[in-house]
């Protein structure tokens, strides 16, 4: 007998609803060899996890589950080298990104480092005036202050040029990165990414503080063979108390939390409790935060505020924060950084009032890709608005900002955000490949690039053709996966820590259930804030009644749908939540999109919660 659970084809934000179609023998069949309620049994089968791969899916570890560094192209060899440099005294300096992969990056080589007797320099570069990736000025920086070789982090592999001439100053250049790779990299003396066309490690899902820990295991293992620890009779770094950064940047970075991204988030996460990293316990307490964390509060809480420092011409501060040992600095810096990112937000705000106004103005949004530019923008918040109109209208979106560069002239800052299926790092390369752009790249989902002005209107008709030849019919109506069908009754805290225990921690490829809750009577929706709805919910027949958010939504078709017809039956789709109020802990829905219950007659049959 099949399972499959529901299809619903125009909902109020314009998705298709899915679920997998599922045997209830192969259900329960689970069920009983693994001892898992059938409802997780539901989700690790629709879920694509196959049967021989449940027992490590349920407990990775560390010792058991752990791929080898070397498996990396290039890895054994850097190592290798690196463990010579450093037991021959070279000079090492870090130059890496203002993201929070990056300052995550920067802090496990420094500590790491720092273990093997190094004091390594950080050089993190200003988001507004050198922009993203490496420059020379910069190198010659590290170069001055006295270093041979410079790692760096989340970022090089397309810098052809300015990887050479750090050559060319006498510098070594080893990059840890995971962004796309081209057929040809740069002359660097050792490119450890998993994205490289000769790499088949399968790894290509790490994010960049991934690929350095990884490194650091291997040029650990490489110091051991030279006897460096026992000559130099210090200790060997405690390469797993690094994992509570490994966690925060795989995290933040959005990258699949599949595979050894879910070994090393889950392994972080318990972590942090015990974490003597004591910038992190700062930043925690600013934001109020006490153990556990979660996946949450790391991507909400933890990692805008060490991203808000580069937006506001502080750029260097998350790495400060992540590597420094002094409580007093750490306090001071999580307090500069909680403040950076209450400026942020209001910036952040204004700039999307007046980035939706002009897409509807100019009916940007009946384009493939949607491009809006403005020179009064703050270029560090271009990402974060592109996000919000991607989210808006369910389509890839860039959004261009104007800085000065390094030598004084202007120039647009971009960041895309992309949707499923849609690789807006190759249209970047791609861009740059045709003098476009004059630099481009990033992941599939996200990238950055940097524009000369009058090419603006030439990138726009560009981008517009590459995406538009990338789309087929099916694709213009996204599909929303949808894990289980729920009644208002079965959703508890019980439900919620389960889900949590046995299947998370969620993110990026893995995300959090989302179920259905059908013929749902809305008992009362307010606007709270600006942008939010809360409301009160249960089943269409009465019972008990939860609390519903649905965040953002004010102004849009659902928004107006929630509070305008609150008398009509709905089918609502979100994840469960834990709220915790003075001490008390309760169950509510996050709501994602919603049905009018009247016009979408299939018939849901309701989950069994054994």
């Amino acid at each position: 007998m099949s399972d499959s659970l529901l299809k619903i084809d125009h909902s109020l934000m314009s998705w298709r609803w899915q679920s997998p179609d599922i045997r209830m023998d192969d259900i329960e069949r689970i069920s009983r060899t693994f001892a898992l309620p059938e409802i997780v049994s539901r989700m690790i089968l629709g879920r694509g996890i196959s049967e021989d791969q449940i027992s490590q899916f349920l407990n990775p570890t560390l010792k058991d589950h752990l791929p080898s560094p070397l498996l990396m192209a290039g890895m054994k060899e850097m190592a290798e080298n690196m463990a010579r440099a450093i037991a021959s005294g070279k000079q090492i300096a870090i130059f890496s990104d203002f993201d929070v992969d990056g300052a995550t990056s920067a802090a496990i080589l420094f500590r790491f480092l720092k273990g093997c007797g190094i004091d390594a320099p950080i050089y993190i570069p200003d988001r507004l005036s050198e922009g993203y990736g490496p420059n020379l000025m910069a190198l010659q920086t590290l170069k001055d202050q006295g270093a041979d070789i410079v790692f760096m982090l989340d970022c090089g592999t397309t810098a052809f040029e300015i990887v050479q001439q750090g050559q060319n100053i006498g510098l070594e250049i080893v990059i840890f990165d995971h962004h796309e790779a081209e057929d040809v990299l740069p002359n660097a003396s050792h490119i450890i990414n998993p994205k490289r066309k000769d790499d088949t490690s399968g790894l290509s899902m790490l994010a960049a503080c991934g690929v350095t820990f990884m490194a650091c295991i291997a040029i650990n293992a490489a110091l051991r063979d030279l006897r460096f620890f026992e000559q130099k009779k210090i200790p060997e770094p405690s390469i797993k108390n690094l994992l509570d950064l490994v966690a925060l940047g795989t995290i933040c970075d959005m990258v699949p939390l599949t595979h050894i991204n879910r070994l090393l988030v889950r392994a972080g996460l318990s972590r942090i409790p015990q974490s003597d990293n004591i910038g992190l316990k700062a930043l925690m307490q600013v934001s109020g935060l006490k153990p556990p964390i979660s996946t949450y509060h790391a991507g909400f809480a933890l990692g805008p505020r060490i991203n808000a420092g580069s937006r506001v011409h502080k750029a260097d501060l998350g790495a400060k924060l992540l590597s420094t040992d002094d409580p007093e600095e750490a306090l001071n810096i999580a307090w500069l950084l909680n403040d950076c990112n209450d400026k942020r937000k209001d910036i952040q705000a204004q700039m999307e009032r007046e980035a939706f106004a002009k897409i509807e103005a100019q009916g940007l949004d009946q384009n493939p890709v949607i491009i809006v530019e403005d020179p009064s923008w703050h270029p560090g918040l271009s990402g974060l608005v592109a996000g919000r109109i991607k989210d808006k209208f369910g389509k890839p979106a860039c959004v261009i900002t104007y800085a000065a560069n390094l030598d004084g002239r202007l120039e647009g800052r971009g960041s895309g955000r992309s949707v499923a299926g849609l690789d807006i790092a190759a249209a970047f390369i791609a861009a740059r490949h045709k003098d476009i752009i004059i630099k481009g790249g990033g992941h599939a989902m996200a990238g950055g690039f940097t524009i000369e002005p009058e090419k603006i209107d030439n990138f726009r008709n560009f981008m517009n053709e590459f995406i538009a030849a990338r789309l087929s019919s099916s694709d213009h109506l996204p599909t929303l996966s949808i894990d289980g069908v729920l009644t208002v009754k079965g959703v508890n805290t019980e439900l919620a820590l389960m889900l949590e225990r046995s299947i998370g921690p969620f993110g990026q490829a893995h995300p959090e259930p989302v179920f259905v809750l059908s013929n749902i009577r809305i008992h009362s929706a307010d606007v709270r804030g600006e942008n939010h709805i809360a409301l009160q919910i249960s089943d269409w027949e009465g019972g008990a009644r939860i609390k519903a958010m649905a965040f953002k939504t004010v102004g849009t078709r659902l928004g107006d749908a929630l509070l305008k017809d609150s008398r009509q039956a709905f089918h609502l789709v979100g994840t469960i939540k834990i709220n915790e109020w003075q001490g008390r802990q309760s169950a509510e829905m996050h709501i994602i999109d919603g049905a009018y219950a009247l016009e979408n007659h299939q018939s849901i049959p309701k989950i069994a919660q054994r």
